[in-house]
């Protein structure tokens, strides 16, 4: 199994709250503040580097730092809130990375991408949006009460969170195979949110890649040799 060129850490803490996750939403609200301006300047940014990559192959080194920040920011939010829920710890307000928090992204030294990318990177990803869009947020849950009718986003990242809150709150664990199964889902869209800000030229594969940390391959183990006189 080839490694990506953007790795994904999460580290989830050894004690979690039991009724913390209940209430984060309310202490992200600067952070998502924040995060909407970056966002929408990131945006910008990479469309300017598509332009730039069209035109002359090369992606300005400082976009690639500012999303690469905005894009480490976002995780250590997400693992903190609902993307993941595994660490209490909050996130700090930083571009920079932070080696001691537990949720982190590492790049592999920067590859330029081909020129004629950025005119369909958009489309190679629509496969793996449609995946991702069913993972998190595709399906709608809609009751009926009488002439009302009230609908929410349901979909299996909502259902394994949602799981892994209330694990938390009666039992005080959260799931060791949840855990890594909402760091699989959220590790791919990394990949593919990288991939379209052509952070990396490298074509996301189709596989959820669980865990805290990414297995990095090693070698192939040596053939078996016969000893001489063996019977």
């Amino acid at each position: 199994m080839d490694r990506y060129p953007m790795q994904v850490e999460a580290h989830r803490d050894e004690t979690l709250s039991r009724w913390l996750w209940i209430f984060k939403w309310l202490l992200l609200i600067p952070h998502i503040v924040v995060l909407v301006v970056l966002w929408v300047v990131a945006l910008v940014l990479t469309l300017v580097a598509y332009l730039v990559v069209l035109f002359t192959g090369r992606y300005p080194a400082s976009i690639r730092a500012y999303n690469i920040g905005v894009l480490r920011w976002g995780w250590r939010v997400g693992y903190y809130g609902y993307q993941a829920l595994g660490t209490d710890r909050y996130p700090p307000f930083t571009l920079a990375d932070v080696p001691d928090y537990p949720a982190r992204l590492h790049f592999d030294e920067p590859v330029e991408p081909p020129q004629w990318l950025p005119l369909v990177a958009w489309l190679f990803a629509i496969p793996h949006l449609i995946i991702l869009g069913a993972l998190t947020s595709a399906a709608t849950w809609t009751a009926s009460n009488g002439t009302d009718r009230e609908a929410a986003p349901f979909s299996v990242l909502t259902a394994a969170l949602l799981v892994a809150g209330f694990a938390l709150l009666f039992t005080g664990r959260y799931p060791d195979g949840l855990h890594d199964l909402v760091v699989g889902v959220d590790r791919w869209g990394l990949r593919v949110t990288a991939y379209l800000m052509l952070l990396t030229p490298r074509y996301p594969p189709f596989r959820l890649d669980q865990g805290a940390v990414e297995l990095v391959p090693g070698p192939a183990p040596a053939p078996d040799v016969p000893v001489a006189g063996a019977a």
